[in-house]
Order: C-alpha cells, then sequence, then structure tokens
C-alpha cells in the first residue's frame, strides 16, 4: 500500500502524507476517539477529488471527509484517507446581493464568510460556538445551527444547492426540482437516477410515510438531526398532495455527514444584517431546575439568543487567563446562568422589550439577579459561552466532561422535567453533569465526568448514554440535535427511529455509496460506541520526570491531554488574537497547537524508548512553534505549548545534542556582552555585507536579515555613570529596573529613555547586578542553563522587591518570565511566586501609578500625535495590550490605536534562522505589516519587544518606538 499511496501523491495536485507525524495529528478529532488513518489529503482541485475516489475503490480503502475537525460524535475519525479541504476549497465564487445568496467552496470559515458578506448588508445566520474556525463544509455535514437558531434557523433551511461528487466519480448538482424536474430524474441511467429511482421508491410508500411520520422526531422539534433526514423529503410536492414545495435532496444531505458524496461547492440563502440595537439579560439561579423552569416564559418574547452556562463551566472561566477577565457581570455564586438576548433596530425598542423580559423573569420569581448587558459588554459574555466546550478541558485529572449525551433536544414544555428525571439518572449512577445549553432551542449540551482511561467509567459511558436515550424516546426528542450522531449516538438510531426506519436509511447509504467509500461507520451500519476510543483502557500510565515544574496538571502528559480538539488554534487572523501564527502561516493542521499537543501525548503515551521525547516527529511538529504563549491564554483548555516545547526540547538535546547555532542563540547575551566591549568593531562586521555573509552563513541564518546593532554603551554603564543621579531623594516610589539582556547590549537607549522618564516622573531607579532573565536559555530548550539564572535571580530579588518596590522591566518576554516560566523553573517556588506578583512591564506599573494619581496628563504635552500599537505576544498572554493603549493615551492629544495584529513572526532568533524566514515573514504579512505600511509616515509606531521592532524594520523599513521613548519625549 505504501508504494500505491506514493505513486497516487504524485498523480494529484495536492499533498498527500502517509508518515506516523501526519497519521497521528489526524487520528483524533474533537470526540473521545482515536483510529490511525491510512493517510491525509490535502487536495487542489475536483480531479484530485475525482482520484481519490478512484483510487479507494479500486483499494478498497475509505475517505473521510474534513473541514475544521471540530466534530463531537468521532465524525472525522477513520481507518481510511482522511481528506481535509481546509487548505485548498477556501474560495467564495459568488454573492448575489438581489437573490441574497452566496455560493463557496466548503473550506470557508463562518466567520470570515460574514465579514465579506457584511460589507453586502447581509449574513449566514446559523452561529455556533466554533464559528471563528468552524467551515461551511463541516456546518453542512452535521446540520449545524448554534446560538441564534431561534430566529434564523439551521443549516439545512439555509440550502439552496449542493454541488458534489458521487461515489462512482460522476457530478451531480442537487437542488429545488419541481415534478416534472423530477420525473426527468428518474429516468436518468446513471447513479444519480439510482438515487432518485430508490428515493422514489421509499417515499412513495404508504407504510413507509406512516412509520417515518410516526417514529422520527416530530417535524416541530426544532433540533433533529437522528439519522438521514429522509423525512424532511415527505413534504415536497412529488411526495405530499398538499404541497407545492420543491424537491430538495439537499435536504438529506445536509446532516449526513459526509457519507453520501463529496460536496465541492455550496450555494446558501442569506439574511439581512442583524437589526443593530441590542441587549442581554444574564439571569442568575440556585439551580438548574429553576433556570430550565424559566425558558417557557422568556420564550414567549421575541429572543435572539437563549442560552445557558452552568457553574461547572463558569468555574472553569476562572483558571482561563482570557476568559476570567470576561466573568464581570457574574453576581455571587450561580449554578446556572442564562443569557437572553434581546435585538431592535432602536435602543428604545430594545430598553422595551428588554423590560418585558425583566418583567417576566421577575414575576416568575426563579432567578436572584440579571444583570443588562450592552454594547461590547455582549460580546465578551458571548465568547464565555461559545469557550464553553474549550473550558471544560480545564478539568484538571483524567475525569473529563464527556461528550455522548451532549446533544440531546425535546420540545421546550417538556424541557423542565426531562432535566428533572435526567438528573435523577445521574444521582443513579453517582455521577455528577455539565449543563450548557441552547436553552430556547430545547437543546441542552449534558456531559457526564467521566475517566475514560478506566474500564469502569467505559462501562457507564455506555449505560449512561443508553438510558438517557430512552429518556429521549420517552419525550419524543432527538438525541442529536446538532452535533450528528457519527460514531457515539449511530448505534441507537435503530432504537429512537424502529428498524423499519434504520433499514430505510441503509438502504440510502448503500444506493449512493455501495462500495462503502465514503465516511463509513458513521450514522449507518457502525461499530460499537465504546471502542477505537483515545485511550487504551486500563493502561499503565507512563511515568514522566521534566525539569519544569507540570504539577498543576498533573504532569505533562496530562497537561498535553486537555487539548480536547476544540480547534481554536484554528481560528484565522482575520478573527484577531494571537493563537496559531505558523497555522495562519501555513494552513498545516500539523502547525496547530492542537497538532502540537496531540503529537506529544500520542508518543509520550506509546513510546518504547527510554526517553520518551526522542521522536523526529515530535521534533517536526513543534519545529514552527514560535514559543508565543498565545495558547495560554487563548486556548480554552490552557494548553501551554511554548512550556511544552522548551521541555521537550530540553528532554530532546539530552539525547541528540545542541546544535551549534542554538549554543549561540542561547547565549546571545554573553555574546553580545563580550562584544560590546569594543561596540564600533563588533558593529562594522554586523553592517558589512561581506563578513556578516559569512557569519549568517555559518550560523544559518537567513540572508536577507539585518543583524541587530549594538548599542554605543551598555545601560548598565550608562547607569553606574549617572547613577547618583536617579536616586533621588522624597520620591514617590522606589523602583528596581530589571536591566534585561536585550535592553542593555542592544536597546540601551530604551532604557535611558525609561531612567529618564521615571527620573522626571520623580520615581527612585534602583539597579542591582542580577543574572540574565534566561529568556533565550528557555526558548532553546537549555532548561539546566536558565535554571541557574532563575535561581539566582530568585535569592537576589526576594529581598528587596514587593508591592511598595517593584521590579519593572522594558522587555516584555524576559520581564514576563518572573510571572511564567520562572514558577515553572524554580528552586523556591514559594519566593519565585511572591516575585511574579511584583513583577511588571513599566507600561503596567505606569498605569497603576496613573490610577492613583501620582502621574497625570499635565505632565505632558498638550501637543497632537498619532500612534498605533503592535503589542507584543507575551503581553497579550500574560498581561494585556489595553494597559499600553491606556498609558500612552495620557497625554492630552495623543490619538492612539491597536493594530488588530497577531505575532509579528520574528519570535526571537525564529525569524533569523534560515529555514523559518520565509514563515515568518508570512506571519507578519498576515495582518501587522499591511496595516504598518497603510500608517501614515508621521504616525508612530509604537511596539515594546526588540523582536517586533526588528521584524517591523525588516518587514516595512519602520522604525518603531518603545512606549516609554514616546513617553520621554512627550515629558514638558
Amino acid at each position: 500500500m505504501k508504494e500505491k499511496l506514493y505513486h497516487l501523491a504524485q498523480e494529484i495536485e495536492g499533498q498527500l502524507y502517509d508518515d506516523k507525524l501526519w497519521r497521528s495529528i489526524y487520528a483524533t478529532d474533537a470526540s473521545v476517539y482515536r483510529e490511525m488513518p491510512l493517510a491525509v489529503c490535502y487536495p487542489k482541485d475536483e480531479n484530485d477529488l475525482k482520484k481519490l475516489i478512484k483510487f479507494a475503490k479500486a483499494q478498497k480503502t475509505s475517505l473521510i471527509p474534513r473541514t475544521a475537525g471540530t466534530s463531537l460524535a468521532g465524525q472525522c475519525v477513520g481507518d481510511g484517507i482522511v481528506v481535509d479541504v481546509s487548505k485548498h476549497f477556501t474560495k467564495i465564487l459568488n454573492i448575489d446581493q438581489e437573490a441574497k445568496t452566496v455560493s463557496l467552496q466548503p473550506g470557508v470559515i463562518r466567520d470570515d464568510l460574514n465579514r465579506v458578506l457584511n460589507e453586502y448588508g447581509l449574513f449566514f445566520g446559523p452561529n455556533t460556538s466554533t464559528s471563528n474556525r468552524c467551515m461551511i463544509g463541516g456546518m453542512v455535514g452535521n446540520n449545524s445551527s448554534g446560538t441564534t437558531s431561534i430566529k434564523y434557523g439551521t443549516t439545512r433551511e439555509k440550502l439552496v444547492s449542493l454541488k458534489t461528487i458521487l461515489s462512482d466519480g460522476s457530478e451531480a448538482e442537487f437542488k429545488d426540482i419541481s415534478a416534472e424536474g423530477f420525473q426527468e430524474k428518474l429516468k436518468l441511467e446513471n447513479l444519480e437516477g439510482e438515487i432518485y429511482r430508490k428515493i422514489n421508491e421509499q417515499l412513495s410508500s404508504e407504510e413507509n410515510k406512516k412509520e417515518l411520520i410516526e417514529k422520527f422526531p416530530p417535524k416541530s422539534l426544532h433540533r433533529r438531526n437522528t439519522g438521514y433526514a429522509i423525512d424532511e423529503l415527505l413534504y415536497a410536492e412529488v411526495f405530499s398532495k398538499d404541497s407545492t414545495e420543491p424537491l430538495n435532496l439537499c435536504k438529506l444531505l445536509c446532516g449526513s455527514e459526509g457519507t453520501l458524496a463529496f460536496t465541492t461547492e455550496i450555494t446558501l440563502k442569506l439574511d439581512d444584517l442583524q437589526p443593530p440595537e441590542a441587549a442581554m439579560i444574564a439571569a442568575h439561579f440556585d439551580s438548574i431546575e429553576s433556570c430550565m423552569q424559566a425558558v417557557v416564559p422568556v420564550m414567549q418574547h421575541s429572543l435572539y439568543t437563549c442560552e445557558m452556562m452552568d457553574k461547572t463551566i463558569l468555574d472553569c472561566t476562572k483558571q482561563n487567563l482570557k476568559y476570567k477577565e470576561n466573568r464581570f457581570f457574574i453576581e455571587g455564586d450561580p449554578k446556572a446562568i442564562l443569557m437572553l438576548e434581546i435585538r431592535a433596530n432602536t435602543a428604545k425598542e430594545v430598553q422595551e422589550q428588554s423590560q418585558k423580559v425583566l418583567d417576566t423573569l421577575k414575576d416568575s420569581n426563579l432567578s436572584y439577579a440579571y444583570p443588562v448587558l450592552m454594547g461590547d459588554q455582549i460580546e465578551l459574555a458571548i465568547e464565555l459561552r461559545k469557550a464553553g466546550l474549550g473550558l471544560l478541558g480545564n478539568i484538571i485529572g483524567d475525569k473529563k466532561a464527556v461528550a455522548c449525551i451532549e446533544d440531546t433536544a425535546v420540545a421546550i414544555p417538556f424541557l423542565a422535567d426531562y432535566i428533572s428525571e435526567f438528573a435523577e439518572i445521574m444521582k443513579n449512577y453517582g455521577q455528577d453533569a455539565v449543563y450548557y445549553a441552547h436553552a430556547g432551542a430545547g437543546e441542552i449540551h449534558l456531559r457526564p465526568i467521566l475517566n475514560l482511561k478506566k474500564s469502569e467509567d467505559v462501562k457507564l459511558f455506555r449505560s449512561i448514554t443508553t438510558d438517557v436515550a430512552k429518556l429521549v424516546k420517552k419525550y419524543n426528542g432527538s438525541l442529536s440535535g446538532e452535533h450528528g450522531d457519527g460514531r457515539v449516538r449511530a448505534e441507537f438510531i435503530e432504537m429512537m427511529i424502529g428498524p423499519k426506519n434504520y433499514q430505510l436509511l441503509r438502504d440510502i447509504k448503500f444506493t449512493f455509496d455501495p462500495n462503502n467509500i465514503f465516511n463509513p461507520g458513521k450514522i449507518t451500519d457502525t461499530a460499537p460506541m465504546d471502542t477505537s476510543l483515545r485511550y487504551e483502557v486500563d493502561r499503565k500510565e507512563p511515568e514522566i520526570s521534566t525539569l519544569m515544574d507540570f504539577s498543576e496538571s498533573e504532569g505533562i502528559l496530562k497537561l498535553s491531554e486537555k487539548c480536547n480538539g476544540s480547534g481554536d488554534c484554528r481560528k484565522s487572523a482575520e478573527a484577531g488574537g494571537t493563537m496559531c501564527p505558523s497555522y495562519r502561516a501555513t494552513k498545516d493542521e500539523k502547525d496547530t497547537t492542537r497538532a502540537r499537543a496531540n503529537t506529544l501525548r500520542e508518543f509520550l503515551t506509546n513510546s518504547d524508548k527510554s526517553n520518551r521525547f526522542n521522536h523526529e516527529e515530535i521534533k517536526e511538529a513543534f519545529d514552527l512553534c514560535i514559543s508565543c504563549k498565545g495558547c495560554k491564554s487563548e486556548c480554552p483548555s490552557s494548553v501551554d505549548v511554548a512550556a511544552l516545547k522548551a521541555e521537550f526540547q530540553y528532554q530532546y538535546q539530552k539525547e541528540n545534542g545542541k546544535s551549534l547555532r542554538s549554543k549561540i542563540f542561547a547565549n546571545n547575551g554573553k555574546m553580545n556582552g563580550l562584544a560590546s566591549k569594543t561596540p564600533g568593531i563588533a558593529n562594522f562586521f554586523f553592517k558589512n555585507s561581506l563578513a556578516s555573509g559569512i557569519a549568517k552563513k555559518i550560523m544559518g541564518v537567513a540572508p536577507e536579515r539585518t543583524l541587530p546593532i549594538l548599542a554605543k554603551q551598555t545601560l548598565a554603564n550608562y547607569y553606574q555613570k549617572n547613577k547618583r543621579r536617579f536616586q533621588i531623594e522624597n520620591p514617590i516610589k522606589t523602583v528596581y529596573l530589571f536591566n534585561d539582556e536585550f535592553t542593555n547590549f542592544l536597546d540601551s537607549e530604551i532604557g535611558v529613555d525609561a531612567l529618564e522618564l521615571l527620573y522626571q516622573l520623580n520615581y527612585r531607579v534602583e539597579f542591582v547586578k542580577h543574572e540574565e532573565s534566561g529568556r533565550s536559555h528557555i526558548s532553546k530548550g537549555f532548561l539546566e542553563e536558565a535554571k541557574v539564572f532563575v535561581d539566582k535571580n530568585v535569592s537576589l530579588f526576594k529581598d528587596i522587591i514587593s508591592e511598595e518596590s517593584p521590579l519593572i522591566g522594558l522587555e516584555p518576554s524576559a520581564i514576563l518570565s518572573f510571572r511564567d516560566e520562572y514558577l515553572r523553573l524554580a528552586d523556591n517556588k514559594p519566593e519565585a511566586e511572591k516575585l511574579a506578583k511584583n513583577s511588571f512591564i513599566i507600561e503596567e506599573f505606569l498605569k497603576k501609578e496613573i490610577a492613583l494619581g501620582n502621574i497625570n496628563p499635565d505632565q505632558f504635552t498638550s501637543a497632537e500625535k498619532n500612534i498605533k500599537i503592535h503589542g507584543h505576544c507575551h503581553q497579550k498572554a500574560l498581561s494585556n495590550t489595553a494597559i499600553t493603549f491606556d498609558v500612552l493615551n495620557l497625554p492630552k492629544n495623543f490619538k492612539v490605536s491597536i493594530i488588530p495584529s497577531g505575532c509579528c513572526g520574528m519570535a526571537g532568533s525564529f525569524g533569523y534562522e534560515k529555514e523559518h524566514y520565509e514563515v515568518s515573514m508570512n506571519i507578519g504579512e498576515q495582518t501587522l505589516f499591511p496595516a504598518v505600511r497603510k500608517t501614515p509616515e508621521e504616525t508612530v509606531i509604537s511596539a515594546n519587544g526588540t523582536s517586533c521592532r526588528h521584524q517591523i524594520f525588516d518587514g516595512t523599513q519602520r522604525q518603531a518606538k518603545h512606549p516609554v521613548s514616546i513617553l520621554r519625549e512627550a515629558l514638558v
């Protein structure tokens, strides 16, 4: 098979991989399943798909369609070829503003689509929690709906047409057809004709019609994704005498999970943009039961969303650096919150409608608080709700909130009783559960807390699902409301809809796909739900020792296992945030945070080597990780891949040694210290094209890169010469400046600006001789060397740094190490934690002093100045760029804005390295470089990171300034 796959790779225009790394990465999705695929393919076009279908048929293998891979029921897991269309099938083909339709390829991201449609006054309504990375093809496959479905419907309701490739390689377009058109289709002597003839045979039977109406979830149920939606076709004019509705097999294909045909083009109906004015009522409840009881009365109002979160998810938000800031509206310790969105064309209408909802809530006497959110507050609350799936990964240990019964839907009047009986089932099993919900649609995402590494919990996994399926059937609901059947629920379909209807589904699958090429084992003829699980049951956990401290996650393996596959790391640059820069540049799943965590988990778990880190596959997966730390704050599960990479590099290098280049970059502080004794000579060589060219070649540095220039004198020397001047008497406060190795040797003029700024603002600045920050050593995995610096610095500063005399720094990557890696490396962790609380980037310190009234606008110029800020990745992850924004806004007439950029792409030594240069610049081109190029020359570009400033210059020829330099210039 290896040779046949090689020949297939030569035949197609796209990419095909069959090595262990790629197969491991695609062995999982966001579900509990793991199955090693035969290969992974990024098809370039329809011809590639036809070749794949031909190959699968000839070799008796299968194709598993995939977009973002966020499926919760195992739809993207299988032993065939995973066909990922997210890289090349990404075009918006046509927007018809008058008809309010859009045609596109399946790899278009839902939120990216709506950003484009916004210019036309239109949008695509279905809005899943994964909307910033989920793709329209996946939404069609699952019949996605999301938070706004109570107003805008499901994906199935928005489909106009689907262009597909059938299992024999022929093309077919499915769209509305009249009765006459249907008769023409029945005459076709090809696979498309066979499909229509089979549907005609099935739905012309009165017995089948009766069985479908009686056994399928009722059409009145808003969320219903059980099996193939053949019952939806009953209401077409060709099968119903009282109907004028055309027949459209898109209704059948939508929700079919890629098991019937391969979709290549999708046409959707669109809606006008939502009314501009909005409010959100966040009703707080003391119990899940009272929350569910409140749904019926509030749904009498015209709500746009009606969403619920329970205490478990709310508690998970406390541990996440990003989302804990979104908790601003939470009062007390609610067991559940119901989020009710009201929209209208005017603020007055919103106020009136909101008051009616508030009156209903107060009359019901079920909630204890109902704050009303407005403006940007609404989006922050929605982000909190959308992060629900990923946040569940923050549960520490092996017990996890498991997706198996998380997609049940019942009619709203039955909701409270259904939840009451569900709670009784869970009580009988001695189980807790997580509740979050599209409550207004009757869909409750219920998750038992199970350890699927243990056989007893795997048995519970099955028995709980079985009992809940029976309960759903009792209430005439749907076991799958929007997430699909996949592997986890498909074996219960026959029980839910009866054996006759189930046979209809099997017949449909066989007619469309007689050779079982498309995503077999989903919806029909599935393997048992408790097989092919992500973890080997009752395995002996490997003991893995690390230099860094991962005890907060119960070890490095469990930190990697926190990744539940939610795929937040796949969001595009247009979606904002930082995570994940390298994926944004390459569009390869291999370069996502998710892939790195999964690769590490896979090899640490299954390695037979004494050093489980000693695998080239892990090295390749981490190669383009630039340790931006975006995942530390933006990943809802808080999977800290920068820490994982540092530990991996350390362990790998123990077996394989350290390269000369890594030694040079890790020890750049020491080398710059030596060179700074004769900076003129050193800079001559750095600037000389011949000398620098030779040096770049020896070190493996990209020839396009400019090399950093040493300062004429170090900051330490400058301070010693002017020490008495800065040690003023009667200061507002004494601060200790951390003279990091980058500022000291390369950017000492910025250090001088900081000293002068603080001096003129009446702060006493002290220097103490300290070690390097260790930043470069950590980045290269030289952890033993970094630990020496860490322990010495902690010992040095522990008795002099306090809230009254903080440690402040200019280079974010250096000073913020005290709040991050130092806590993983220090021997004296209590003192390291104390030091971390009083270590700040200089903007954080200035903002606090401004808030205390110690610094005011009158100390600065009133002249006008426009400033654009590029924020440092580590500041975004561990602090907030808004702090720099606030500080630079202190001068009265400064107009400041933040460039919505992610990582600049330099990332210390990464951007210098020859093999990484192209990716580095590509990252910069995502948002930062274009924004800088569009900025007028008179506007100041601000960047507080030394790497960021260098990258901005190399990418745009613009010189960026540190915020302290801008403020010093602004002093009066």
